[in-house]
């Protein structure tokens, strides 16, 4: 298995990182994508992944830190781009939920952080929270002018975006908020995707799965999300594991374990 989206850097993981990557090991969690969520800190996020040959780490800029980092230009993230461990642009796009930053900021930056993906072909991870509408036109409008990919992570939004980004290639990645007693919704996407557009994540420390509720997520609690879609989509655990692989490093195509 591949967490494709977790935040190692963070304190709540970091502080005993050797045994949050000991526990994933046992479950045979193959590796981990560790998510910048501001280029500020992006020193940090890179020098935990270059320790590891099987962590890769992003740089963008979170929706919720796009006000504090308006400033950052597309040409300085392309050129910290060059590092052989960034596989992914973000976690950037939209979130009209808690407002953080305002809306006309947090536009700028995810087509920025698209711009990026474009110039550089590397993929672009997206957060969406209560702004399909606005990520569906955007995606669409500057995929038109120079095609890029992606993943929505953390997939909590309507099938129209689902069904909007699958149009383009994009892949939908599942967390933890797949296995929780009223995530029907979700479910009910899960089945309609294919199999072959699905990542899978933690999203760790947040969004512990079931029977983990309430607990410090972490890599290895990836196994939940990977059987709960097997579940649902009435596919052996195993064949759901090796597909869901095979997809993050069909997408991330400077991962590699070499």
């Amino acid at each position: 298995m591949i967490d494709s989206h977790c935040h190692l850097d963070f304190e709540e993981l970091n502080k005993d990182l050797e045994t949050i990557l000991n526990n994933a090991k046992k479950q045979n969690v193959l590796g981990m994508q560790t998510i910048c969520t501001k280029i500020n800190e992006f020193d940090k996020v890179v020098t935990l992944s270059s320790r590891y040959n099987n962590i890769w780490c992003s740089i963008g800029t979170h929706p919720h830190n796009a006000e504090e980092e308006n400033h950052i230009s597309a040409e300085k993230i392309i050129k910290l781009c060059e590092n052989k461990k960034v596989i992914g642009i973000g976690e950037t796009g939209l979130d009209y939920y808690y407002k953080n930053s305002k809306k006309n900021i947090q536009i700028e930056s995810f087509l920025k952080h698209i711009y990026v993906s474009q110039k550089t072909n590397i993929p672009i991870i997206i957060h969406a929270r209560e702004a399909d509408k606005d990520i569906i036109n955007i995606l669409n409008s500057e995929y038109k002018k120079e095609p890029f990919k992606g993943v929505i992570h953390c997939f909590t939004s309507s099938y129209e975006l689902a069904k909007s980004v699958l149009n383009l290639g994009f892949y939908i990645s599942f967390s933890g908020i797949i296995t929780f007693n009223n995530a029907n919704d979700i479910r009910e996407s899960c089945k309609k995707i294919p199999i072959q557009s699905i990542l899978i994540e933690t999203d760790a420390p947040y969004l512990a799965p079931v029977p983990y509720r309430g607990k410090r997520n972490e890599p290895s609690y990836v196994t939940e999300t990977l059987n709960k879609i097997s579940e649902i989509k009435n596919i052996n655990k195993n064949e759901v594991d090796q597909i869901t692989t095979d997809n993050f490093f069909n997408l991330f195509k400077k991962a590699s374990l070499l």
